[in-house]
């Protein structure tokens, strides 16, 4: 029979709920966790983990060797969204600062990336303290900047996979909109490809009265969201899929200023590397017909904010982690999913070092708010990710979230986990 890495205590778990609930309150940008980071390296040092601060500007690599053996790589991601929290939670975040493009915002953890600290905190701290019960390497990470997609890369560039030992298999969890206590995990394709551009329409300024005088972008934006719209529609197969969404549209100040220029902040999601080529190349040819139609006075101009990679399981090492959850947790709390929408930027450690990608998803939702949902088909209705009223109940969650990386680290770190 083998060797189980013990769960959370009542103890411990009371003690990560108010980490947890203090990281919510204290949520931090992309590339701005250092707050987070903190908490996070004085938790390894703790526990006995070799700790480097600083990779990739703030992110924290704990390495943990006990012995001969595989070596696993844990992830959790730190960074929060420029959002305002309307949970009315009593820990609900009322932080602001500079987002990105350089503006003042309210800042919230409407991803879950606090509950991922949390989880990575409780097991790093559990395998610590069994260290009888395991034989290898565990390597932490809490990753900066996943949100923007730069964490991963900056990591990288920093030179994590020559500094740090190379795991067998990298791992990470996030949680999602399924409910609290269930497991969620598929194998091959599991998240889609993100690219995210900001083009700037060129028009020509004018006074409102007067439009006949100014070439307008506003309508030129107007008009080119709409017709981005029949990419999805016109473009791509029934039997393919793709997503585009226009998540900002700016331009002007005054009513009765028609202004010289129009700024699009979009976002593509696509699962096929053909499709994501081909939406992209459409998305390019419409807006710069709409300038030329407009009679603008220069092309558009494209800058690419972020890129995200598919990810994409390997399928023994998920389906090996798949028995693990059954194991811990019982197969009616373990259930397969297709492929999602949502991107991830982890998926880069994996293939940078050349080793198996594994990630999963933990259910965040009350149960019984979840089959009430359900029953009543408003499913879609129950605050999900990015959502300024999400934020996952408590428990569960937190402990599922910890005995899901114990789990599946099981079968790479106790010898007789088969």
């Amino acid at each position: 029979m083998s060797v189980q890495i013990p769960g959370p205590s009542d103890a411990l778990l009371a003690e990560l709920e108010g980490i947890y609930k203090d990281i919510h309150a204290h949520p931090e940008l992309a590339m701005q966790e250092t707050r987070t980071a903190g908490i996070a390296a004085g938790w390894l040092t703790r526990y006995g983990y070799e700790v480097t601060t600083g990779v990739g500007k703030t992110g924290v690599v704990g390495v943990l060797k006990n012995g001969e053996g595989p070596c696993v790589l844990l992830r959790a991601d730190m960074d929060a969204l420029p959002i305002e929290e309307t949970t009315g939670l009593d820990y609900a975040s009322r932080a602001t600062g500079l987002d990105r493009y350089g503006k003042e915002s309210f800042i919230a953890h409407a991803c879950g990336h606090d509950m991922h600290v949390a989880w990575l905190m409780g097991a790093t701290r559990l395998l610590a303290e069994n260290k009888d019960a395991w034989r290898g390497t565990v390597l932490a990470v809490f990753q900066p900047g996943e949100e923007t997609a730069e964490g991963a890369r900056a990591m990288i560039e920093d030179g994590m996979v020559k500094r740090f030992p190379r795991p067998d298999v990298t791992m990470a969890q996030h949680v999602s909109v399924i409910p609290a206590g269930v497991i969620g995990w598929g194998t091959g394709l599991v998240m889609a490809a993100a690219d995210s551009w900001e083009v700037t329409l060129f028009g020509r300024g004018a006074h409102g009265s007067r439009p006949q005088n100014s070439v307008d972008p506003v309508v030129m934006a107007a008009s080119s969201v709409m017709r981005l719209q029949g990419i999805v529609s016109r473009e791509i197969g029934m039997t393919d899929s793709a997503v585009v969404t226009v998540g900002a549209l700016q331009a002007g100040q005054s009513e009765n200023v028609i202004p010289d220029q129009a700024l699009l902040r979009l976002n593509v999601r696509t699962f096929k590397s053909e499709i994501r080529t081909r939406t992209l190349a459409a998305i390019k040819r419409i807006l710069e017909a709409e300038a030329a139609a407009s009679g603008a006075p220069k092309p558009p101009a494209f800058s690419v904010l972020s890129e995200f990679p598919p990810t994409v399981n390997d399928v023994e090492a998920m389906e090996r982690v798949a028995a693990a959850f059954e194991k811990r947790f019982g197969a009616d709390q373990v259930r397969q999913m297709p492929p999602i929408s949502a991107s991830e930027d982890f998926s880069l450690f994996g293939t940078t070092w050349g080793v198996p990608v594994v990630h999963w998803f933990v259910g965040g939702v009350d149960p019984a708010a979840f089959k009430a949902a359900s029953a009543a088909g408003k499913l879609d209705e129950l605050p999900s990710n990015h959502a300024p009223n999400f934020a996952p109940v408590v428990n569960p969650t937190l402990c599922a979230g910890v005995e899901a990386l114990l789990a599946a680290a099981q079968p790479w770190l106790v010898a007789d986990a088969s």
